[in-house]
């Protein structure tokens, strides 16, 4: 048995049967992990999303969701401000199983724990001063609301937005909620203080002055445990400070990748260029 997680597919599901034919999966014995972001802006959305359910029904998958999954929530709200000419999300948004697919997608975490391996996956980050045990009661607290029955009034009214963009133990109510889903889904860079920078997308050394990525900080908390994420196409297949960097810019065409845990080893599958960054 393998497991294998695998970077950000954005609606790149022939890509993501290429890789898989590449590496050899055997879905009755493999499993596979996936960092978020499963669909928008590529053309296979639907396709991914429904097989990623798939597989994770079957128990042979997890996935958390990501800021491009929580988008689609957000549209399948009714949040019409929100939608963007770059969408590709029109093909679940108005298939048969629409409300199968949202409701399954409402019940998926922001963050998980390997049951064997010492190793936990989240789509964008942690702040520095969470441990992970911390990470997984406010992960649990944002999952509880979007699994509520009020989940369309919290997208609504209250889960988007930059701010808070700073930690503290004090946080409360909507603002903790708020904060948290953006470390999960958003964070790329912060400073020492755990206060997020949301507008430099780009490749480390290119940040405004203050911040650096969220896993190098020397006091950060939650080092002992390896750590994957997506997210960050403009990091690349970055290797480090007990984290790797999964999101290796399909979209864009780059990379598909996935990695094995079990030998920390990637697998690579080139991608056609499906969007042109900043278009």
């Amino acid at each position: 048995m393998s497991t294998y997680v695998i970077g950000d597919l954005q609606g790149c599901f022939t890509p993501l049967q290429q890789l898989l034919a590449q590496i050899d999966y055997h879905p009755e014995q493999d499993e596979l992990w996936f960092v978020g972001d499963i669909v928008n802006r590529g053309p296979q959305s639907l396709s991914c999303l429904r097989f990623v359910k798939q597989l994770v029904e079957s128990g042979r998958g997890r996935m958390v969701l990501g800021n491009h999954d929580l988008h689609l929530l957000a549209c399948a709200a009714g949040l019409e401000r929100f939608r963007s000419g770059k969408d590709t999300i029109d093909d679940i948004l108005n298939a048969p199983d629409r409300d199968e697919l949202i409701h399954w997608l409402r019940q998926q975490p922001l963050y998980l724990t390997h049951p064997v391996y010492n190793l936990a996956m989240v789509h964008a980050g942690l702040p520095p001063q969470w441990t992970h045990t911390q990470a997984a009661l406010e992960a649990e607290a944002v999952a509880e609301v979007l699994r509520s029955p009020q989940w369309q009034h919290a997208l609504q009214r209250h889960l988007f937005g930059s701010e808070p963009r700073c930690w503290s133990d004090t946080l409360a109510g909507w603002d903790r909620l708020r904060y948290s889903l953006n470390a999960f889904c958003r964070l790329r860079y912060c400073d020492a203080n755990g206060c997020m920078e949301f507008q430099c997308k780009k490749a480390p050394g290119q940040q405004p002055a203050g911040y650096a990525p969220w896993f190098i900080h020397p006091q950060r908390r939650n080092k002992d445990k390896t750590i994957v994420f997506g997210h960050w196409s403009t990091l690349g297949a970055f290797d480090g400070y007990n984290v790797h960097a999964l999101d290796t810019g399909c979209l864009w065409g780059g990379q598909l990748t996935a990695w094995r845990v079990e030998d920390n080893t990637r697998h690579r599958l080139q991608c056609p260029q499906t969007m042109t960054p900043g278009k």
